[in-house]
């Protein structure tokens, strides 16, 4: 049996792709009028032209009947084989997306092909009406979802778009991928009181492609703030903190630099540390809280803050501990006995928090520019599941999400841009802290 070339296969796949043209342009003239006024005003064109074959094309044969008659029947031959093939054509061209062979060939370039050098064929392609992503309809041509994932990287640069998702569709030979264009997000978005959540204990950080992102603490209860210096670590903090408070939470600031950081409103309203002896006294009440709490819900047989807070009529209030540059905290080069005692103090609170906090309503809000081993122990920073990373480049990207996405889609001009641990890219809202 001869092995088919990657000609033939080229050949029967084109023919399917006809046949699949077809297919999708009834199904589009079905359902958008627009396609289907455009239908029905060229059959009515192409019955009048029929209709008024003989006044539009006059015969050359006038006087002699047998060839007139010959003449007017291939004349309605050829007119109607010239309407089913335009028919046909329109039917291909209402089912055929804008920009579908420049996006087969961004594809192609970006290595997802099958072992016959085909791409994806694009099936449709729909712009929401509630956000600004595309939904974009794909044969895979027998290329596997982990090809398409696994080059997705490349697939953004040769689309020129960002991918916020990409899935399996409703057949194993159908790929579904939302994207949007690059630069579709505004620079600065203001906060207003509307964005607080009503649920809970979720923290809204900032817009997305596909709207509000936010995260629930009473689930995934740490965060990690990562990214270089000018990213927005600082703005998105105290986003977060200042929801806290709205939330009725406890807050406890470590701030190493006099307050400079965080002006009076802040001292007003939160238990600020200046000190490595301030911070361990405060870090230590918040151990002694979290042990309290752990015996009250055993007694009371409830697993977590919520569950006790549903059946007490007095409920107990969320805390969280934030740092702003925990490097400064924890670095212990060039100290001194004593003090990296003191350190080692303030890392095993942490490290109780972090493993233990999430049931108890403690929680910890960390920011700095490289939370690597040598500044955040592992025991600390494994607990730390909630991982944004802002403006960084390949090797910082890794240390925060494991991966360099940051640094290949946050560009290097904007602050306020960060990316979360699933690699959804958002702009974080601004609030003006003298309106705390």
């Amino acid at each position: 049996m001869v092995k088919p070339t990657n000609d033939d296969i080229s050949f029967i796949s084109e023919k399917k792709h006809i046949l699949l043209r077809i297919k999708e342009g009834t199904r589009a003239i079905m359902q958008d009028k627009r396609k289907l006024a455009i239908l029905l005003a060229y059959v009515a064109v192409a019955l009048a032209v029929f209709i008024l074959r003989t006044t539009l094309f006059n015969t050359p044969f006038d006087g002699y009947s047998l060839l007139a008659a010959a003449y007017e029947l291939l004349l309605s031959a050829a007119i109607l084989l010239t309407s089913m093939l335009g028919l046909g054509l329109l039917i291909i061209l209402l089912g055929t997306p804008a920009c579908a062979h420049n996006i087969r060939i961004g594809l192609k370039q970006a290595g997802i092909t099958n072992h016959a050098g085909e791409a994806p064929i694009l099936l449709r392609k729909t712009k929401s009406k509630i956000n600004k992503l595309t939904e974009m309809v794909f044969v895979s041509e027998g290329i596997p979802l982990t090809k398409w994932k696994d080059n997705k990287q490349a697939v953004e640069t040769a689309l020129n778009m960002y991918i916020a998702d990409i899935a399996a569709g409703d057949r194993a030979n159908i790929i579904v991928m939302q994207a949007v264009e690059v630069g579709t997000l505004p620079d600065k978005i203001i906060w207003k009181d509307s964005y607080l959540s009503p649920d809970s204990f979720v923290l809204t950080l900032g817009e997305s492609f596909l709207g509000p992102v936010t995260v629930n603490l009473a689930k995934v209860p740490h965060i990690l703030l990562g990214g270089s210096t000018g990213s927005g670590k600082s703005v998105l903090l105290k986003l977060l903190l200042m929801q806290c408070l709205l939330k009725n939470a406890v807050v406890c600031i470590a701030d190493f630099k006099g307050g400079v950081d965080f002006p009076p409103v802040w001292h007003k309203k939160c238990h600020m540390c200046f000190t490595e002896d301030s911070l361990l006294y405060h870090l230590e009440i918040l151990v002694d809280e979290l042990n309290c709490r752990k015996k009250l819900f055993q007694g009371m047989g409830v697993p977590n803050i919520d569950s006790y807070n549903e059946i007490e009529s007095n409920p107990i209030r969320r805390m969280i501990f934030a740092c702003d540059e925990v490097a400064e905290l924890l670095d212990k080069t060039g100290l001194n006995k004593d003090e990296k005692a003191i350190i080692s103090k303030i890392e095993a609170c942490l490290s109780t928090i972090a493993r233990q906090g999430r049931a108890f309503g403690i929680h910890l809000i960390l920011a700095t520019q490289r939370p690597d081993a040598t500044i955040i122990p592992g025991q600390i920073r494994n607990n730390l599941d909630i991982r944004i990373c802002g403006r960084a480049d390949n090797v910082l990207s890794q240390i925060i999400l494991d991966s360099t996405a940051a640094a290949d889609h946050i560009p290097k001009d904007i602050g306020g841009r960060f990316m979360l641990y699933d690699e959804t890219v958002f702009q974080a809202y601004w609030f003006d802290e003298n309106n705390l």
